[in-house]
């Protein structure tokens, strides 16, 4: 299994880290072939397989369910698990009583929690041994307030995204995550951190990059960012399945060829 360790020698060497956003066994099971460095539990499950408006609306148990699922696919990857809307941020006895359960049960090897306010959280969590990436930028929880638009694009934006950014690292944090922010400014604290930094919409300078298995993939996306790259297309199953019912209500479908071959209606009959 890749270690947390393993992830940090790549930084130091210089070695980019690939991480791919998963939510099922299958999915999970076709990263981990691929050679991929690390699976992301997302929350963003809620509109990608779960068909909610947002991520507020998904559950611990939710996140629990898809990354057990994920870790059976993938049992030699790194899988990191979202920590859901509501289940930090709260009170820190609670936190901490949340992230204990999602980190032991789920199988993962690290929780994901948003925002530059969670440096106590990260610390206490990680003073009980639970490794925790931060995520910086933008930060899908928080689109009510912030929306999504690009962070991190002003000076006093940037500098607020630099400080936490050496905040969380301070706190103990594992790796960042860093959305949607400008590529110069990811690049500086990439280098700034000794943690691992995976950007998305973040350019190349960071020390990895994270997609969405369904965005990646055109499976069931409506809509994509600026900074996704389509690399294969699964829409092709809509046409599938139109021939498959056309076949079916042709009755071309189950020909022989599909068919179990045994006239046992003869010998019941006689």
């Amino acid at each position: 299994m890749k270690k947390l360790s393993d992830l940090h020698q790549m930084k130091q060497a210089g070695n980019k880290i690939s991480m791919v956003t998963a939510y099922d066994y299958p999915s999970a099971k076709q990263v981990e072939a691929a050679g991929i460095d690390m699976i992301l539990v997302g929350d963003s499950l809620g509109m990608t397989v779960l068909g909610y408006d947002s991520t507020v609306d998904v559950t611990l148990d939710d996140m629990l369910h898809h990354s057990k699922a994920v870790r059976r696919g993938a049992p030699d990857t790194f899988v990191v698990v979202d920590m859901p809307f509501g289940t930090v941020g709260v009170d820190l006895a609670t936190d901490l009583q949340n992230a204990a359960k999602l980190y032991q049960q789920s199988g993962a090897n690290a929780v994901k929690v948003e925002g530059g306010h969670l440096t106590s959280f990260i610390q206490q969590a990680t003073y009980l041994g639970i490794p925790v990436v931060a995520h910086l930028g933008l930060t899908p929880q928080s689109v009510g307030v912030m929306g999504y638009r690009m962070q991190g694009a002003t000076k006093a934006g940037a500098e607020r995204l630099i400080e936490d950014s050496k905040a969380v690292e301070k706190a103990g944090a594992v790796a960042l995550v860093l959305e949607a922010v400008p590529s110069d400014l990811a690049e500086h604290i990439s280098r700034q951190l000794d943690i691992p930094v995976i950007g998305i919409g973040a350019g190349k300078g960071t020390d990895g990059q994270v997609l969405v298995y369904h965005d990646m993939l055109n499976y069931g996306v409506e809509r994509t960012a600026k900074f996704v790259k389509q690399y294969g297309d699964f829409s092709t199953g809509v046409a599938a399945l139109k021939q498959y019912d056309d076949e079916v209500k042709s009755s071309a479908f189950p020909s022989e060829q599909y068919t179990y071959q045994k006239q046992i209606m003869d010998e019941v009959e006689k």
